[in-house]
């Protein structure tokens, strides 16, 4: 009787991880058109020396960083 409760619940639990499997396979997530799509960190350094935030040398420097 024991081994029978185990057993559906185990059962019960491989249907309900099936069910989620497909529906996330067959649904995969879209662009939200109301929110842009993440910038990298390296087009965030261009804008902000693009914008004269930073100067030249603090621009190179950080860039270096990034791509090391």
């Amino acid at each position: 009787m024991f081994a029978g409760g185990i057993m559906m619940l185990l059962f019960w639990g491989a249907i309900i991880v099936l069910i989620f499997v497909l529906a996330c396979g067959l649904n995969p997530p879209r662009h939200n058109a109301h929110y842009p799509p993440l910038k990298t960190s390296l087009e965030i350094l261009k804008e902000r020396f693009a914008r004269g935030e930073i100067d030249k040398e603090e621009f190179e420097e950080r860039r270096n960083i990034l791509l090391h």
